[in-house]
């Protein structure tokens, strides 16, 4: 009896995490399963047949992919050609739409037996519902993660479920009995290098200013990897702040963002968890003005975070591009510092949206949809 094989794609530090979960689930409701693909650093410590590429293919923005052209190509030939010589009984997508959207319709052409599963659904009802009915006729099943989205795509003929938000998994066994400390603010600036490039200058202005209202402050900067903890401290020393106002850890974000009063946190996931930790922050996103003036045509939703949009109100402030600078930033945090209805108000905010997410065991009713669309 052949072994079922099962080939996945993330190409994000998130993206790695929840396909690690996932590999995980896979493996206990598959016995013997077969997992190769391509993702980063966790999802190959599971199977070496997975490649870590995600350092290097986690850009953001239409400009910055553009730019980089010419090795997604590279990418994307190798590992369709890859997939077609495995033959796999299922692909996985894991997220990572501009790619992922691409390879469903090669591997659809090339191998059309294969089952083709999108997990964390890409957020096209934000920036292309045109593209929905196209995926319908990809994809064999979609597994969602927020509760709006499987009414979105079950109305377009494609196979949907709800299967809850990983974060819940992942954060639950992450939560540590801490008190926040009144005197320490994170600084949550992304994980990937542009974002840090553009971010943390901004962050690191509004922390001095903000120490020189409160010189009691303390400041923390978790960076995602050793390479970005290198990144930021140079740009603490270009902007000619104190080491000592600053401290960048690594890998330790999720601990801050239990002991922290509060925060400026990058748009992306990391905007959920802290929602789901109850910390109180403001959302800060920029990008290339080239793409977000083409983005701006594109997407169709009031919100660019995550817990607003899944609120469907705003629940944070959001700076977005020239309005994300140090002063708005400085005062948002002050307001949390000083205020404590507002402060309170937020956190209460936080928790109730937070709770649409879902119960634990997302990835387990992941692996179980994986497993009856391969009818096993």
């Amino acid at each position: 009896m052949t072994s079922t094989s099962i080939y996945l794609i993330a190409g994000e530090v998130s993206g790695d995490t929840h396909g690690a979960e996932l590999m995980h689930a896979l493996s206990d409701r598959i016995p013997g399963v077969d997992l190769s693909g391509t993702g980063g650093p966790e999802m190959h410590s599971i199977s070496t047949n997975v490649r870590d590429w995600v350092e290097d293919a986690a850009v953001m923005g239409i400009w910055e992919v553009l730019k980089h052209y010419k090795w997604f190509k590279q990418q994307f030939d190798a590992m369709l050609a890859e997939i077609i010589e495995l033959k796999p009984d299922a692909l996985i997508l894991i997220d990572y739409p501009g790619f992922n959207l691409r390879m469903a319709k090669a591997v659809r052409e090339a191998l059309p037996q294969t089952k083709i599963i999108y997990y964390i659904s890409p957020q096209v009802w934000a920036w292309n519902k045109g593209r929905i009915p196209k995926m319908a006729e990809l994809l064999d099943q979609m597994i969602c993660i927020f509760p709006f989205e499987k009414d979105i795509f079950q109305d377009a003929g494609l196979a949907t479920e709800f299967v809850g938000h990983p974060i819940v998994d992942e954060l639950a066994e992450k939560t540590i009995s801490v008190e926040r400390d009144p005197k320490l603010v994170g600084l949550f600036p992304g994980s990937r290098e542009r974002e840090v490039a553009r971010l943390f200058p901004v962050m690191i202005e509004a922390a001095r200013r903000l120490s020189i209202e409160h010189p009691s402050l303390r400041f923390k900067a978790p960076a995602a990897s050793k390479k970005l903890a290198l990144q930021m401290r140079s740009l603490i020393s270009k902007a000619k702040v104190s080491t000592e106002l600053i401290e960048i850890s690594t890998g330790d974000s999720h601990a801050l963002m239990q002991k922290a009063a509060c925060g400026v946190i990058a748009s992306g996931t990391a905007t959920l968890e802290a929602a789901y930790y109850g910390l109180p922050y403001c959302l800060m996103y920029r990008i290339a003005w080239p793409t977000y003036f083409i983005g701006k045509m594109l997407i169709k939703v009031d919100y660019i975070g995550l817990v607003n949009i899944l609120a469907g109100k705003q629940v944070v402030e959001e700076f977005i591009q020239g309005d994300a600078d140090p002063c708005h930033i400085q005062h948002a945090l002050d307001r949390f510092l000083t205020d404590d209805e507002h402060r309170n108000n937020v956190i209460a905010q936080l928790v109730e949206t937070s709770s649409k997410l879902g119960d634990s065991g997302c990835h387990v009713r992941a692996a179980d949809s994986v497993a009856k669309v391969l009818a096993l």
